[in-house]
């Protein structure tokens, strides 16, 4: 009997925690792509910042 509980136990125990790193390897992956989504936006912004800039010198250049 007691084998019997400890075998429960132990299958209870492996898939509790196959499942918990299951949901950790999915936030993982989520987070790594919003990150990325973030860094793509900001190298957006600066391109986009320093085609203006660039193009305002080019406009209005200083005496």
């Amino acid at each position: 009997m007691v084998k019997v509980a400890t075998y429960f136990a132990m299958t209870l125990g492996a898939f509790v925690f196959w499942q918990s790193m299951d949901k950790v390897h999915v936030w993982i992956a989520l987070h790594q792509d919003e990150k990325q989504e973030r860094l793509e936006k900001e190298r957006e912004i600066k391109r986009v910042r320093e085609e203006l800039l660039a193009e305002n010198k080019q406009r209005d250049p200083l005496p």
